[in-house]
Formats: structure tokens, sequence, C-alpha cells
């Protein structure tokens, strides 16, 4: 059986006979069944009856399920009520708005609000690049997003798209102190997105683009790039990348490689491809080639969408052709942010000695990363029940951080490459190890270093 997940957590409000052997057995048979037993409270006791919550892990929500029977089916005892915790979590949301100023006396109200906070506006209007000292905007960052690509469910609508924007604004406050908002827009219309985000742009500091469906993201970046005079960061793609790169740069180490000397083929060529695909090139990496449904991406090719020809342009310098496993025959690198199952233990085989693997198709990778661990000699995920995982969140706080505090413009790729370099350098020499090729996103120094790198870089570029 696949391994249990906290995400999959419920805790079962049991009444019970009067006989505490009943909670052992309870717990063997969760045991039996699959399930991993985190807690057991007996909350009541009576000459006639006990009340037990316990609370256990499950593999998934068929799992969960079955568990309730089981524990349903023993002599003695009855399921009273099932509380998934996942959900319990998420009931009123997970953030809220907190003052940061007393508000108790009329006093307080009279400089906070009315009539003091007349003359603060008026100060803005007459220098509006005070905005940012004077108020949240300094510290603060919208979450945009059209419900189009929700995690890797796909198009479910810009109210189903909030639980993960609400978690993304509380990541942004736990790792870098910065005040998120979650903005849900209900378009999927590129002019409109892009007018509603101009229109908001005035109460933020940046603008973080979540969550929103290629070629579609790629056109709402770079007009916004254009139009807006704070930063534009679509997380999907140069989130993915800085962490990619971090992991790869360290994963060349543990084979003795260089990123210019490596064959390099990515899987996928939507956000995050492209994005990866870029930094790599403009990190050093001269043989990249690009896989997708139509192939292996080459210049000579016809019929492909716009994006993907731009793609194909400057990629595959040997003009490869064919499917998946004639691109990776001798390549040193795979990674991959497409699908399920496309990568195969053969052709992993395939692959130059030092093979690195990068199945990064989140929830289901590209291949089981245990699977690919007895063939190649780095591999990485999107999991967090694997080793090396590449995770976002070791970037956009950082990163944003940075951007806030240098009060910078714009985003370019030698801040990305700064922030991807920063990450790495947090894994020393001693911890390096094929397991171990990234730190963990609660390791307390990788938000400053990586806001520090790009606090340099931002410096460096007005120079």
């Amino acid at each position: 059986m696949s391994a249990t997940a906290s995400s999959y957590s419920i805790t079962m409000r049991l009444h019970t006979s009067p006989d505490h052997g009943v909670v052992g057995e309870v717990a063997t048979t969760l045991a039996k069944a699959g399930g991993v037993v985190t807690a057991i409270d007996v909350a009541e006791s009576s000459h006639d009856r006990l009340v037990v919550d316990v609370t256990c892990s499950a593999v998934d929500e068929t799992h969960s399920k079955a568990l309730v029977q089981v524990v349903d089916g023993l002599a003695g005892v009855e399921v009273h009520k099932v509380s998934d915790r996942t959900f319990l979590i998420h009931l009123g949301g997970k953030i809220e708005v907190t003052s940061k100023v007393p508000l108790k006396t009329r006093d307080d109200l009279s400089l906070a609000y009315t009539p003091g906070v007349g003359r603060v506006s008026s100060a803005i209007a007459a220098h509006p690049e005070d905005a940012r000292r004077l108020t949240v905007k300094g510290n603060s960052v919208a979450v945009v997003t059209d419900g189009s690509a929700v995690l890797g469910l796909g198009n479910l609508g810009p109210e189903a798209a909030l639980p993960v924007m609400e978690g993304k604004a509380a990541l942004f406050k736990r790792f870098a102190n910065i005040d998120a908002w979650p903005i849900c827009l209900a378009s999927q219309d590129v002019d409109e997105i892009v007018r509603a985000v101009e229109m908001i742009a005035p109460g933020f500091g940046g603008i973080n683009l979540e969550d929103i469906a290629a070629p579609r993201c790629f056109e709402i970046e770079a007009r916004l790039r254009e139009s807006l005079d704070i930063p534009v960061f679509h997380d999907d793609q140069h989130g993915t990348a800085i962490v990619v790169f971090a992991a790869l740069t360290n994963a060349l180490r543990v084979v003795g490689k260089s990123l210019p000397e490596c064959r390099i083929v990515v899987a996928g060529a939507g956000a995050a491809g492209s994005a990866i695909t870029s930094l790599l090139m403009a990190g050093g990496a001269v043989d990249v080639t690009v896989w997708d449904r139509e192939g292996l991406l080459s210049r000579d090719m016809t019929g492909l969408s716009r994006a993907k020809t731009e793609l194909a342009a400057r990629t595959n310098p040997n003009l490869r052709t064919g499917s998946l496993t004639d691109g990776l025959t001798g390549a040193d690198v795979f990674i991959g942010v497409s699908g399920p199952g496309v990568l195969k233990v053969e052709m992993i085989d395939q692959m130059a000695e030092g093979a690195i693997v990068f199945a990064l198709a989140n929830p289901d990778p590209e291949i089981d990363p245990a699977a690919a661990a007895k063939h190649a000699t780095v591999v990485a995920s999107g999991r967090s029940d694997y080793p090396n995982q590449i995770n976002n969140v070791l970037a956009f706080p950082g990163v944003f951080r940075g951007l806030l505090d240098a009060r910078a413009s714009h985003v370019t790729d030698e801040m990305l490459l700064s922030a991807a370099r920063a990450i790495a350098h947090v894994v020393t020499d001693d911890e390096l190890h094929p397991a171990f090729i990234i730190p963990s996103v609660f390791h307390p120094d990788v938000a400053k270093r990586v806001a520090a790198a790009i606090r340099e870089s931002a410096q460096a570029g007005l120079e």
C-alpha cells in the first residue's frame, strides 16, 4: 500500500462499550487496514459508554472511507461522526486582517483615521512615491489568478482557486512577513485580466500571478511587466525555474558535471517548462531539448503554437527528432513538468552515467521517485514524502521580500539566477548528498539569503 498522508487525515468520534480494551482493538484494526493512528483521546467516560476521538492518516479519500467502515464494523463500536482535518482547517478561510496600531480611544482614531489620515493622503498626493513608505503598499503583494490551472487539477474557476491563493498568502506571511492578498478574477480573457490587475496595482508593491494556464499566462505577464512600475512574477514559471536551477546546481555537484557540458531534456512546454528552459539557458546551459505531445520540439517543425515555435527556435541545437526515448538516449538530465507516467525506467537506463531525474508533475510525477532512484544517481520530485522536494516555497517569499525591500520595479533573469544560487548554497559541502540536494522549506536561512541576493542584484542593476 502507498504511504499515508496528513492531507488525508481524519478524526472519528466513536461511541463504544465501557471497555477500555475496545480502544486498543480500534488501533489494531486501523493499523491492519493500513491507517496510521496519530492520536487517541477519551473525550467522555461513563458506566455505560466511552466517547473516543481517534485521529489517523489515510492514503487517499477512498482509503479514509474504508478505514471508517472497518472501525464501524467492530462489535461494540459506533462511528458517531467523522471530521476531515484538511477541511476543518479551511473553515472560515486561512487568513485574516489585523490592525498594526491600537484603536482603543478617540485619540487613536484621530491619528489612524479621520482627521489625521487626511494629512497623510495629502502628502502622498504631493509625493506619490511615499505610498510605499506610508501605507501597506510597501509590504503587500497581490496573488492573482483566473482559476484556469489550479495546482494539477485544471480549470476549476476562481472560487475553487481561492483556497490555494489563501494558502499562498499564508506562506508569504510565514516565510517573509509579507502581507499578501488573494485576488481571484472572474474572467479568463487576457485583456480583462490585464486591465483588472492594472486597476488594482496602486495598492500593491508587487504582483504574483498564480495558476493561470499557458499560453495565456505568457501574454498576461509580458503586458503587465510593460505597463506597471512594480515587479510582476508568475510563480508557476519563475518560482519553479528558480528552485529547479538551484536543485540542478547541487545535483551536478554530486555527479561531478557542469551545466554547459550537460545535455538536458525538459518534458513539458507549458509555463513551467518554458521558464525552466529559459533560466537554464540564461545560466549557461547549451544543449536543452524540450519534449511535448508533438515530440521533440525543433525549429524545423511546423504547426506548432506560437509559444512552442518560439521555444523550439532557441533550443535543440542538434535538431533531434522523435520520441522522449530518442531525446533521453545519452542525455544527462531529465526535468519533467508534464504528466504522470511519461518516463519509464528503460528510458533512464539509456541516459548517460550519473543520470539526474527531476520528476516534478504534481500530485502524480512522471515516474515513481522510488523506482527512478534505482536507475538514476539523483532523483527529485514535487512530493513531500520523498527526498529532494522541489517546492516553490523555497523561492517566492524571499524573492518578493528582496523586491519589496529594494523597491524594485521589475524582475530580471540575473535576479532569478541570484536567487537560485542563494538557495543552492544553503546546502553545504558536508550536507550534499544524492538524497539531499535542496534545503528544507523550513530552513531559517533560505528566505533571508534569497532576499539578500535579490536586493544585491537589484542594486547592481542600478549601478
